[in-house]
């Protein structure tokens, strides 16, 4: 069921992105645009794959312990005796030292390496959702910003109308003092809203710029908004498979399961052995001769920690406070995805109504202004009864213009609540990270340099990307 309605939702989707794509000139930025400008700019994305990366290490670092470690040792003493006799020694051997078996330890070290490493994909999905809905977010600010700077010229423009006729009227005595006076008023309160439209476009640039990486430039109406789920309880249970967030905690949650499993195999004994080489140089305190021997030797240990002084039942104790944690987390994750598309999907609601309320007022506030005014001309109206008129159109047209940026923006966060605000799904059409690439480069804990060389170029590959 999931998959037939996740692909009922993509294809829509996908036509919708592309169709604000392609059918605007090519000079006019598309929200497409600058989601992947958003993707390709973004050093928190950048940030979140080298944490991956990191993670990554963790499981050839777990690999590791399961191999043999070989080292060097060199060393070389001094005695004297009596001030006179004289002793040296001096040795260098090469040894290997390997854990035989371990009683599931390293497997276990293993898998929950893997698990962390799922749990670091996941949390990188969810920072790519964030760094889309930045860009959303910011496009769709830039263009309301710039609706409402217009909005408010026109209104300068408008008023300065009415402020010279004003004038006019005042000086062949068909108005007072008092009206011309509330149409300076109106006039500069117009030119300090326009100024503060003004900063607020200079501040929406700005942060347009930071999401992308570029100041805007003309930017094109956004795209039809994407198809919504039938139900809101279908959309609920498309964030519970999809979301991101509930993907990491899952896999912490079975990290910290395997955490629990750790901790009892610490219990376990170790079995290892060691095989070395060497070769010493000695001269006889006693008999001041000097004597090389070569030395081969092979051992093998077992060993079980039979009392830590409470250390490893307290680690136990730990491990399990670890997974209730890591579970209650996943339950609480789970809510706050469902209050997500729930307060997503009621804002998108609330901007359909508050658009259709507004244009009834629009059309109202129109016929009221033309008739104030047309009543204005016949004496019947004051100055300010037509000023209040034409602030009412004002505040309602800046209205519709927020309620309109609201009902776009609340479409891609609902996408966002159910994890489909990737740029996988939304097919914008550019190269994506690959977590997996670097991960299959050291899976296997790389040491030589030809695989050094082939990791170099796993990283430029992802790099470009």
């Amino acid at each position: 069921m999931f998959r037939r309605t996740f692909e009922t939702l993509r294809r829509p989707l996908i036509a919708a992105i592309v169709a604000g794509a392609t059918a605007l000139p090519a000079s006019a930025e598309t929200l497409a645009d600058a989601m992947v400008a958003a993707y390709r700019h973004s050093a928190l994305l950048e940030q979140n794959r080298a944490v991956l990366r990191a993670a990554d290490e963790d499981v050839a670092t777990a690999l590791a312990q399961l191999r043999p470690v070989v080292q060097w040792i060199a060393e070389h003493s001094f005695q004297k005796v009596d001030n006179s006799r004289i002793g040296r020694s001096t040795s260098i051997a090469l040894q290997a030292q390997i854990t035989l078996y371990d009683w599931g330890r390293n497997a276990i070290a293993i898998d929950a390496a893997k698990e962390t490493v799922l749990a670091t994909r996941a949390a990188l999905v969810g920072v790519e959702q964030d760094v889309l809905l930045g860009a959303v977010q910011a496009y769709l600010n830039v263009r309301s910003t710039t609706e409402q700077v217009d909005l408010q010229e026109n209104s300068v423009r408008v008023i300065g109308q009415e402020q010279q006729a004003a004038s006019d009227r005042f000086e062949v005595g068909e108005i007072t003092q008092t009206d011309v006076a509330q149409a300076d008023a109106a006039l500069a309160a117009a030119r300090a809203s326009l100024a503060s439209a003004r900063g607020e476009l200079e501040i929406a640039r700005e942060i347009y710029r930071t999401a992308t990486g570029r100041a805007p430039g003309k930017l094109s109406p956004p795209p039809p908004t994407p198809a919504l789920p039938a139900t809101l309880e279908a959309a609920r249970q498309i964030g519970q498979r999809s979301h991101p967030a509930i993907q990491q905690a899952q896999r912490l949650a079975a990290a910290a399961e395997l955490g629990v499993a750790a901790a009892e195999a610490e219990r376990n004994p170790t079995l290892s052995g060691t095989v070395g080489i060497g070769r010493s140089h000695d001269m006889s305190v006693q008999t001041q001769r000097e004597t090389t021997t070569n030395d081969i030797g092979a051992s093998v240990s077992m060993s079980q920690t039979i009392y830590s002084g409470g250390r490893l039942p307290a680690a136990h104790r730990k491990a399990m406070a670890r997974r209730d944690e890591a579970r209650a987390s996943l339950l609480q994750v789970s809510r706050q995805v469902n209050e997500a598309v729930g307060q997503a999907w009621a804002g998108i609601d609330v901007a359909k109504a508050q658009i259709r309320a507004i244009d009834e007022q629009i059309v109202a506030a129109r016929q009221a202004y033309e008739g104030v005014r047309e009543e204005a001309t016949l004496g019947a109206r004051t100055t300010l009864d037509v000023l209040d008129a034409e602030q009412s159109l004002l505040e309602a047209r800046a209205n519709k213009i927020s309620a309109e940026a609201n009902l776009q923006l609340a479409h891609y966060q609902l996408l966002a609540a159910m994890g489909l605000l990737t740029v996988e799904n939304l097919k914008l059409g550019i190269p994506t990270y690959d977590p997996s690439a670097y991960y299959n480069a050291v899976q296997d804990a790389p040491y030589t340099s030809r695989q050094g060389k082939s990791l170099d170029r796993v990283l430029r590959a992802i790099g470009r990307d």
